[in-house]
């Protein structure tokens, strides 16, 4: 026989699972237990015997978790209990609701198997092994989500752990409960983004089914004030989408203040600039089908399994698709600003980390990285462009060297024997402000003096780093202290121009992370270009047939 799993590893997989399979457990305390299974306890064996293992052609994800806990019940039958069967069943028909799919949980064999009457002790053994086998799957994908990000983004390290949960506390409240869709229910984010997403969800599916596609001929800007042939459909288009009331789809072809109105409405959900105009990129969004928006939302879901769970009640969060951050305490946004975020080649990171510190006019070291890439190849035919870009060159012993006594053609990559500085000041490229966290991508919060870009739609300019529009109204929310750290006594530390490093006194998280759609305070839901690609990698995932978890001891 094959080695048992150790129990840390089944501890891991009962906490993965939310502890919900102790329910099973329930049913014994309020009855007899049922007579064990010679059965059941063949065929749960002859699962470490054989490898990968199919009952009734569903393929068992967790052969051995699956015998270490029918072993600790001597292989007695634990889904005795036809209402708690069925409530599991119930669970994964609405886990449809949550943009997953019932396939990957066994549903059709397991509403077969509940259908058979007069059951063999074969076929009573494949209903015992499938709905276990199913609870950890459901529960899986309910608290960690089904795509596993790092199979795309090497970066990626929002992975949980369930290590440090109190098992037996778990089981106990689950075995009191006795009720197995509310604790799987419990699975999932309560966080309102999360919420609002599946209602979204749900809205999307009935509107996509209950009319027909309607798309826009690209051509000249449409002006408010114009006449356009377009204009009945785009008042369809609006009507189907909520933007524009249904009294206002007539077969007129004036583009009127009303429709204008209901064009910027749209355009202000989109993300785009909201002038009312119906030019090409909001006709692009409005061309967008509505399965297209339900896989969106979709993989957004899956994000909120991923990113939503055991959050902090304040912390900050970057959203790279939104180039906006925010600041939320509790479950409301307290503060926001827009952002600028690293170019589709040098993209902005996704990570979780603790702001720990602020600097107030911070020097700016070059990283290899911009050296290599923006520094070097200038600097080959012209050294004076460094001092240009303002910019100092440091020996190892931190004397100044002219940039023009360095043979810049020596050095390919971006680690010179060289360091490269910027001084304190106005034009300093981290601005007024930098905002520190630990991480291993040199990446940062900081103010710019590349004010103006802030006005564009699409803000990815930076080489990775996070550019923040009022940057010193988040440091003194951050800071937490007005009697020390007040709006005055920033603007006096950054007008005395000397660099100052202030450690919080408090470590606030700050999220990187990748939304592309959420229902906004106003309960408008919000669609962002994928400007990064991750949506099609993460619906691919989606796509993907169930992938056991891996379990460590």
């Amino acid at each position: 026989m094959k080695k048992l799993p150790a129990i840390a590893q089944l501890q891991a997989l009962i906490v993965l699972i939310g502890a919900s399979i102790g329910l099973a457990h329930a049913q014994d305390i309020a009855a007899p237990p049922a007579p064990a299974s010679s059965e059941l306890q063949t065929q749960v064996e002859a699962m470490l015997e054989s490898g990968p293992f199919e009952i009734q052609g569903a393929h068992i994800a967790y052969p051995n978790a699956i015998y270490a806990f029918y072993a600790q019940r001597s292989f007695r039958p634990a889904w005795t209990n036809a209402r708690t069967a069925g409530e599991l069943r119930r669970a994964i028909k609405d886990s449809e609701a949550d943009g997953l799919d019932p396939l990957d949980y066994h549903l059709p064999v397991l509403e077969q198997l509940a259908a058979g009457t007069g059951s063999s002790q074969s076929t009573q053994a494949a209903f015992e092994i499938l709905h276990t086998d199913a609870l950890m799957r459901l529960a899986d994908h309910l608290s960690f989500g089904k795509v596993d990000a790092t199979s795309f983004d090497a970066q990626w390290n929002y992975t949980r752990s369930a290590a440090g949960i109190d098992v037996s506390k778990r089981l106990e409240f689950a075995v009191a409960s006795n009720d197995l869709y509310g604790e799987i229910e419990k699975l999932k984010p309560t966080h309102r983004l999360y919420r609002t997403l599946k209602q979204e969800l749900a809205r999307f599916r009935e509107v996509a089914a209950g009319s027909e596609r309607i798309t826009l001929a690209q051509g000249k800007s449409i002006e408010p004030g114009a006449q356009d042939e377009r204009v009945p459909a785009l008042r369809k288009r609006l009507s189907v989408s909520g933007d524009l009331d249904a009294a206002e789809v007539t077969s007129s072809d004036l583009y009127d203040a009303t429709l204008q109105a209901a064009v910027q409405r749209y355009q202000e959900r989109m993300g785009l600039t909201p002038d009312g105009k119906l030019g090409a990129r909001t006709i692009t969004e409005l061309n967008v089908s509505f399965d297209e928006r339900i896989s969106q939302l979709r993989v957004n879901l899956d994000r909120g399994r991923v990113l939503l769970q055991d959050l902090p009640n304040e912390f900050v969060v970057v959203n790279i698709a939104a180039y906006s951050v925010y600041l939320v305490r509790g479950q409301e946004i307290v503060w926001n600003a827009r952002v600028q975020v690293g170019k589709t080649y040098r993209r902005t990171p996704m990570f979780r980390s603790d702001i720990n510190y602020l600097v107030f006019n911070p020097t700016w070291t070059v990283p290899p990285g911009i050296i290599r890439n923006d520094i070097l190849p200038d600097a080959r035919r012209d050294p004076a462009s460094i001092t240009r870009r303002g910019l100092k060159v440091l020996d190892a012993g931190g004397n100044e060297v002219d940039p023009g006594s360095v043979d810049w053609s020596k050095y390919k990559s971006g680690h010179i024997p060289y360091t490269l500085r910027q001084d304190p000041g106005p034009k300093n490229a981290l601005g007024r402000v930098k905002i520190m966290f630990p991480n291993s991508y040199s990446v940062y919060l900081h103010d710019t003096p590349s004010q103006a870009k802030f006005e564009e739609t699409d803000r990815a300019f930076s080489s990775g780093c996070v550019r923040v529009e009022r940057p010193l109204e988040l440091a003194e929310l951050l800071l937490a202290n007005p009697a020390t750290w007040n709006a005055g006594t920033i603007r006096q530390t950054i007008d005395a121009g000397h660099t100052q490093n202030v450690t919080l006194t408090n470590k606030v998280p700050v999220l990187i992370a990748y939304w592309t759609a959420w229902v906004d305070p106003q309960g408008r839901v919000n669609f962002r270009r994928d400007v990064y690609g991750q949506d099609a990698q993460w619906a691919a995932g989606l796509a993907r047939p169930y992938t056991p978890r891996k379990l460590t001891n």
